[in-house]
This record gives C-alpha cells, sequence and structure tokens, in this order.
C-alpha cells in the first residue's frame, strides 16, 4: 500500500484480487473463531483435508496448531498466503481468510497448541499431505525444455 501525493492510499494489484477474493468468500462463508489468547501475527488461512486423513497427519507433523473438525473435514489454521507458489494436492482445500464454506455443522476445535500461536507449518503439513494422497510435490515435477 502507498500514499499518493494528495495523501490519499493507493492499493496493489494483489491487495486488491485478495480483499475481492475474501468477499466474495465471506458471502457463503463462516470464519473459524480462534481461541481469544491466540494472535495471527502472519494473517490467518485454513487448509481442509477429509476427516479421514486428519489422525494420520496429525502424528507426522513437528508442530500442530489450531484443528477444527467440521464432521467431514479437518481444518488446520496456517499463515496467510500460505498457498502462494503451492498447489495443495487433492482432496484438500485452501481457504484464505480461514473461511469455512457450507459445512455439515460448525467447526469445533479438536486441538490446541500450547502457546499463543495459532498456525501449523504449511511446509510440512504439505509434503505430509502430498506424501499422505500420493501426490508429488509441484516443485518436484520434471520441467522440460
Amino acid at each position: 500500500m502507498g500514499v499518493t501525493p494528495s495523501g490519499g492510499r493507493t492499493l496493489s494489484l494483489d491487495t486488491l484480487v485478495r480483499v475481492k477474493r475474501e468477499q466474495r468468500e465471506a458471502e457463503a462463508s463462516r470464519r473459524l473463531v480462534l481461541p481469544e489468547e491466540m494472535t495471527t501475527p502472519l494473517g490467518c488461512d485454513a487448509v481442509a483435508v477429509p476427516a479421514d486423513l486428519g489422525p494420520l497427519l496429525m502424528p507426522r507433523l513437528p508442530r500442530v496448531g489450531c484443528v477444527y473438525d467440521d464432521g467431514t473435514h479437518w481444518w488446520w489454521i496456517v499463515p496467510s498466503d500460505s498457498d502462494y507458489a503451492l498447489e495443495w494436492p487433492a482432496p484438500s482445500h485452501y481457504a484464505a481468510g480461514a473461511l469455512v464454506p457450507d459445512a455439515p455443522r460448525t467447526p469445533r476445535l479438536i486441538h490446541h497448541p500450547g502457546g499463543t500461536i495459532p498456525y501449523t507449518p504449511p511446509i510440512p503439513l504439505y509434503l505430509t499431505l502430498c506424501r499422505l494422497t500420493g501426490v508429488t510435490p509441484a516443485w518436484s515435477h520434471t520441467v522440460s525444455a
């Protein structure tokens, strides 16, 4: 964000796109509510995985942040923009702003990390999810000339 000569603010195209995406998603979604003592210095997004994969992911991660269950998915809190240059493997779903689309029930917190930081580190989550789903991480694909 910058300042114009007249003192007004300018927004980058990336900021405008993100604001519009969050606005559109908010119409049909609800935001995951973090515990009151949690701080989000890096923003807040979420990654959903089918509920049957959740218990397989948990013990394989070096740190587990806040995790929510809506009955069909587990939602992992990650820093904002953790989808930058990553293609999260199917059947996962990336939710900017931790906005949850219509779910069978309101997601409930099933894991509360120690401390005040709600994040699961996104790279270990991504790599573990790739391994469990048999997907090659995007940066591992061969590039042809």
